[in-house]
């Protein structure tokens, strides 16, 4: 029984991880189209932008110092699922709802569109986290 429970768990996230490399390859062609010069991702990065707090909120302000908890709102108070895909397996798995995101989140904190760059650095931040 062992032996066939863990290849059925290992195979029911193989879809979620596909679709998390599909989406920062993506970001990585864009990034490589906007900047010649551009190298890679950088979780380094990620991190930092994910806790900056260009006026009054960061990322982290509504999802917490670690992605892996629950957040809340800072405005509303709702609450929020974790962020890391390790520890929410649907969250960052759709690309239009990840844009939605992006697009909403990024006009509310930092008062304007993030770039590819952003985006491929906080990617390869949250997907760091285990």
């Amino acid at each position: 029984m062992k032996k066939l429970l863990i290849p059925l768990l290992l195979s029911l996230s193989l879809p979620v991880f596909a679709t998390e490399n599909a989406i920062l390859e993506s970001y990585r062609i864009t990034a490589k189209q906007e900047n010649v010069s551009f190298k890679d991702f950088s979780a380094v990065r990620g991190q930092a932008f994910y806790n900056t707090k260009p006026f009054d909120l960061s990322c982290a302000s509504c999802h917490t110092d670690s992605p892996k908890g629950p957040g809340k709102h800072a405005t509303t108070g709702k609450d929020i699922m974790p962020m890391a895909p390790s520890a929410n397996i649907e969250r960052l798995s759709d690309p239009a709802k990840l844009e939605k995101w992006f697009r909403r989140n990024c006009n509310e904190v930092l008062k304007r569109t993030c770039t590819t760059q952003e985006k491929g650095d906080f990617m390869a931040y949250i997907l760091s986290i285990k």
